[in-house]
């Protein structure tokens, strides 16, 4: 019989290339996760990115009641 890891292996080969590629991103990705810490510092670099995109006037923004009214008009 065959170990459960060649099944899978032998059912992921029969399928399509963009499935396989897909497949076979996740179980790399899986192998050396980031950081939490290398985590945090992409997102305190994209909250500053935003905050200084802000102060220049490049963000439009919207008030909390519109985006209430907005998933108000969704559900």
């Amino acid at each position: 019989m065959l170990s459960k890891s060649t099944e899978v292996l032998k059912e992921a080969l029969a399928l399509p290339p963009a499935e396989r590629a897909e497949i076979a991103e996740h179980l790399l990705s899986s192998l050396d996760p980031p950081s939490r810490e290398a985590i945090d510092v992409l997102w305190a670099k994209e909250a500053e990115e935003r905050l200084d995109a802000f102060d220049r006037g490049e963000i439009k923004t919207i008030s909390a009641k519109q985006v209430f009214e907005q998933l108000d008009k969704k559900s």
